[in-house]
């Protein structure tokens, strides 16, 4: 009797464990099913790839959105808020605007900095020149601000304000914050930190080798020599 029993139960395990062709299918629509909704919940939670514009059509003079071009930069736009000497926003939104032969610049630039593992962020881009006539009426010194009847370079989308920070978004010591009136802030002030000089050098040389060129009184400024022939612009960019 007992032998029977195991027997039985053998014979059982052995039905069970074969499919029916009915049954087969149905298994293959279930895992079928599963296995999409799996790569379904997959792509929603991978972020949409970016796709940036090229410059094919576009004059070297015409002005852009820098983002469009590439994420590989920071911003700190201080002009659209009011972290800045004015004490007030005189931009309604946050974005980097400038003329495309200066945003060619600035990638091949960008490139050679992340190779050293930092990368550019911007405190000010192409500024409307109603906001330099706001900025020469607090500050009217050459040394820091242009006369807004010549107009400055940021007026000819020309010119930046920038300042290096890792990949990971850790801001180099500079020596001074962006729009420091003072002797700290010169370029010919070497009575600094050596890890303040080697910061200032990095961007230095590196933007000058990329056809950009510093004021004596600022180190985040630089301007491109190709851009100061254009002329000044006072048009506000759309905010979405």
């Amino acid at each position: 009797m007992k032998y029977f029993s195991f027997a039985l139960l053998l014979l059982c395990l052995s039905i069970s464990c074969k499919e029916s062709p009915e049954e087969k299918k149905k298994l293959e629509k279930i895992n079928s099913e599963e296995s999409l909704q799996s790569d379904t919940i997959k792509q929603k939670s991978e972020p949409p790839k970016m796709v940036f514009k090229t410059f094919e059509g576009l004059a070297d003079t015409t002005f852009v959105r820098l983002a469009d071009f590439s994420d590989g930069f920071a911003y700190d736009l201080r002009y659209a808020t009011e972290n800045n000497f004015l004490k007030e926003k005189v931009y309604d939104c946050a974005e980097c605007y400038t003329r495309v032969k200066t945003v060619k610049a600035l990638l091949k630039a960008n490139e050679e900095f992340k190779e050293k593992g930092v990368r550019i962020k911007f405190f000010d881009c192409y500024r409307p020149n109603s906001v330099q006539y706001k900025m020469w009426a607090i500050v009217p010194n050459p040394q820091y601000v242009a006369n807004p009847k010549k107009g400055s370079i940021h007026n000819k989308g020309g010119a930046v304000d920038i300042t290096l920070e890792t990949l990971e978004g850790e801001e180099l010591n500079m020596g001074t914050d962006f729009d420091f009136f003072g002797k700290r802030a010169y370029h010919d002030n070497f009575d600094l930190p050596q890890e303040i000089l080697d910061n200032r050098k990095l961007l230095k040389e590196t933007m000058e080798k990329h056809g950009f060129w510093s004021i004596r009184t600022e180190w985040w400024h630089y301007n491109l020599g190709a851009g100061s022939n254009d002329k000044v612009a006072n048009f506000k960019w759309p905010c979405n």
